[in-house]
């Protein structure tokens, strides 16, 4: 009888071994403590950053010659202003003045030595107040005498976001779809135009997947003037999200045109003069309502028309204009008093029109009737000067390798040109951004930046100086004040300190190359190991994807303790690779386009190439183990990956994906995808991007994830994947967030942890710790 039981007991435990191993989960996995994901959360941003000392993350101009900046060190922080002129820098104010005064008008302690490194910004009025915005709330205070501040009141009839005018007078605003302009000294409102109607309104900022109640407009250089448009959405489709509460659920509408609707959004230039209220319209059609650079026309959030741009003497403006499939752009030049508007010149190209990486690039110079375009008509952006009287091209202001990202600042007297560039220096990774002076008449451009690292620029408003800030992933950033003449160090700002970072037990990531699909092209990524790393071991990959083509995976070359939660999920026992593969930007033309019209490319078969190759050269890397996960496009490369190369990516964790941009706003599946065309049998250009058709291919584990008033990329993107899963019989996961929208806000943590639990059990086959709960993060 005991012999019995034993072979009873032996078989049922070989059953539970052998269906542990089927399941995923290997037999031999350990069980995690809360300790072991503690030791990862110490590698969140809101626990590295802290520990980084001396890092100048941005700086705030006040004039030409002076800027504020926030010091950190384990003291506390400071916030202190530098005098160009001298290379001085001293406290911006009495910082404990100004703690206690908020104190008291918040009623809230307000510690003198805290100052968040985001969400805090400082102006001073000509009467020697300062103007103080907090964590979105705005104060007066009077830092010279009592040390008082009063919260700043707000509109007399309401509280619309307004669009400062250049003197700082007048703020223009958006109100029951017309314009309006408030007096800032006063609070008195003055309405503009009065033919607004319901989507049929001035100044509209609704591009699909944003919208707010912020007016955009250009105000002219004399602030006599606003340039902006009124915006015609009637007809076009809309979006819905449903907000649940108790009682009835809440439903958001607004409109949201997908690819290939008829009706999308259009836009009829105007120009209002302040003063008057009277309103121009410019003489020429209804406009597409697209960037010549982003998916919104303002492209900067600033609530400025990126694509129009005023003549000094506000008399004339120059406008850009695309066509639906981005292919065709016109540069016109238009009378702001009788609306008259001429073509100087266009471009036509092969795939879509970009006029920069981060900044539109082109300008207007009236005064000698020229331009200066950025076009990539030699694989690569550059600047060319164009006559306006002529529309002919005069020559190249810059060309070779390498791409003219930002444009910063132009001196029309000198007729130099600052910008900052990518790839131009042979040798230097070509993502490391560099700052460069050209004259727009010819003549080599001049590096004014040139440490081998990536920096980051901000010019002062006359263009005399500027802050530098250079750094790479493995090296902190060190901050200088330069000439913008020929780059000499004016002064050294700060160097930012690691030592208690290290001491934390920080180890840097570990950039790495490897060939793309074409076997020639060479590419770049950031490699995280775990800080206990043990090469005698395997360790399973997980490959954090965003495919592009706006941005790519790494995020960035400059100095940062913590990239997302790459090196957290590392600690967990795994290595995680970001790799920016072709169809991301930066590098060239064809770099970038690499699969335009096939979306559904997603980079993948660089992701696949390039981790092979790793493991070739690692044999601490377990090819059999390879997970994913990305939000957003990285979410639809997620889920893409799973059903394209089911044999390779065994599990993955695919947040608020746009899995087929049928489903998503139109300017951008139309500017990546091109028009819907579909053909007599039914099919379309945009099947080869569709996930849900390709559902019956999942062999791993995939866990689908997405917040219910997702504004941005709607939550019907999840549930078309769902929804094809459950018709291919297949199992699957999803984790539906209530009442989030595209980011997850307050539920961020448990997402987080909810992730690392995923690839713990499935991936790694260890047990994760029962509901260990993540620090909630300090923005929210």
């Amino acid at each position: 009888m005991s012999s019995k039981i034993g072979k009873t007991r032996l078989s049922g435990a070989l059953m539970v071994g052998l269906l542990m191993c089927a399941s995923g989960v290997m037999a031999q996995g350990r069980v995690l403590t809360a300790q072991d994901y503690a030791q990862a959360e110490r590698f969140m941003s809101y626990n590295t950053m802290p520990l980084v000392d001396h890092d100048v993350q941005r700086v705030k101009w006040l004039d030409n010659t002076h800027f504020w900046y926030r010091d950190h060190d384990a003291s506390g922080d400071r916030v202190m202003e530098m005098d160009t002129a001298t290379g001085k820098a001293a406290p911006a104010f009495d910082q404990a003045k100004l703690a206690a005064a908020l104190s008291k008008v918040t009623g809230k302690p307000v510690p003198a030595n805290k100052v968040p490194a985001y969400g805090f910004d400082f102006s001073v009025k000509p009467d020697g107040h300062y103007d103080i915005d907090l964590m979105g709330k705005h104060y007066q205070c009077d830092l010279k005498g009592a040390g008082e501040c009063t919260a700043k009141a707000a509109a007399k009839t309401g509280n619309e976001p307004g669009i400062l005018s250049p003197d700082k007078t007048k703020e223009a605003f958006v109100r029951d779809w017309n314009l309006w302009v408030r007096d800032v000294a006063t609070g008195k409102e003055t309405q503009l135009t009065t033919n607004g109607v319901k989507d049929f309104g001035y100044a509209t900022d609704n591009a699909g997947w944003i919208h707010t109640n912020r007016a955009v407009v250009n105000w002219s250089p004399d602030s006599k003037k606003i340039a902006t448009y009124q915006q015609d959405q009637r007809g076009v489709g809309e979006m819905y999200t449903v907000k649940t509460q108790v009682g009835h659920p809440v439903l958001d509408a607004w409109k949201y045109p997908l690819p290939g609707d008829k009706k999308v959004f259009m836009i009829e230039p105007v120009v209002i003069d302040v003063a008057t209220h009277k309103t121009v319209r410019l003489q020429l059609p209804p406009q597409q309502r697209l960037s010549s650079l982003c998916d919104d026309i303002s492209c900067n959030s600033d609530g400025h028309w990126s694509d129009l741009k005023w003549a000094p003497d506000s008399r004339t403006l120059a406008m850009v204009n695309s066509s639906r499939d981005r292919k065709h752009e016109w540069y016109r030049v238009a009378n702001a008093d009788t609306g008259a508007v001429r073509t100087a010149f266009e471009e036509s190209v092969k795939d879509y029109y970009e006029s920069g990486h981060g900044e539109v690039n082109w300008q207007y110079l009236p005064k000698t009737h020229e331009a200066i375009w950025p076009s990539e008509r030699n694989n690569w952006n550059n600047l060319y000067l164009y006559n306006l009287k002529t529309g002919k091209m005069e020559h190249a202001i810059t060309g070779g390798d390498g791409n003219v990202a930002e444009v910063l600042h132009l001196d029309r007297k000198t007729r130099e040109l600052w910008f900052v560039g990518v790839g131009k220096v042979p040798g230097v990774n070509p993502y490391y951004k560099q700052f460069w002076k050209v004259s727009i008449d010819g003549g080599k451009p001049v590096l004014l930046t040139p440490e081998n690292a990536d920096h980051t620029i901000s010019m002062s408003p006359d263009g005399k100086t500027f802050v530098d800030s250079y750094s790479t992933p493995t090296t902190p950033p060190v901050t200088v004040l330069r000439s913008s003449a020929d780059g000499h160090v004016i002064a050294t700002i700060a160097k930012a300190d690691i030592s208690r970072l290290k001491a934390a037990g920080w180890v840097p990531p570990i950039p790495f190359t490897v060939k793309a699909r074409d076997g020639k092209t060479t590419l770049y990524g950031i490699m995280f190991k775990p800080s206990n790393f043990d090469p005698a071991k395997k360790y399973p990959v997980i490959d954090y994807v965003y495919p592009g083509p706006q941005t790519g995976s790494v995020r960035g070359r400059s100095f940062n303790p913590s990239r997302g939660d790459n090196q957290a999920l590392a600690e967990l026992g795994f290595v995680v690779v970001a790799l920016d593969g072709m169809g991301t930007p930066w590098r060239s033309t064809s770099f970038h386009h690499t699969w335009y019209g096939d979306m559904g490319d997603n980079t993948l078969p660089d992701q696949v190439k390039g981790i092979q190759e790793l493991a070739k050269r690692y044999a601490w890397i377990d090819i059999n183990r390879v997970g994913i996960w990305g939000h957003s496009g990285g979410g639809n490369t997620t889920v893409d990956a799973m059903f394209r190369y089911p044999d390779f990516f065994k599990v993955g964790w695919a947040e608020s994906g746009n899995h087929d941009n049928r489903n998503y706003e139109n300017d951008w599946g139309e500017k990546y995808q091109g028009l819907l065309v579909t053909n007599k049998d039914g099919t379309t250009n945009y099947d080869n991007q569709a996930n849900q058709d390709m559902a019956k291919n999942l062999k791993g584990r995939l866990m689908l994830v997405h917040g219910t008033i997702d504004d941005n990329v709607p939550i019907g993107e999840t549930y078309l994947v769902a929804s094809a899963l459950i018709k291919a019989n297949k199992d699957f996961d999803m984790l539906i967030i209530p009442n989030v929208h595209h980011g997850y806000a307050a539920a961020t943590p448990y997402a987080t942890r909810r992730r690392w639990d995923y690839f713990v059990h499935y991936l790694a086959g260890n047990t994760p710790p029962k509901e260990y709960k993540l620090k909630a993060w300090p923005w929210y």
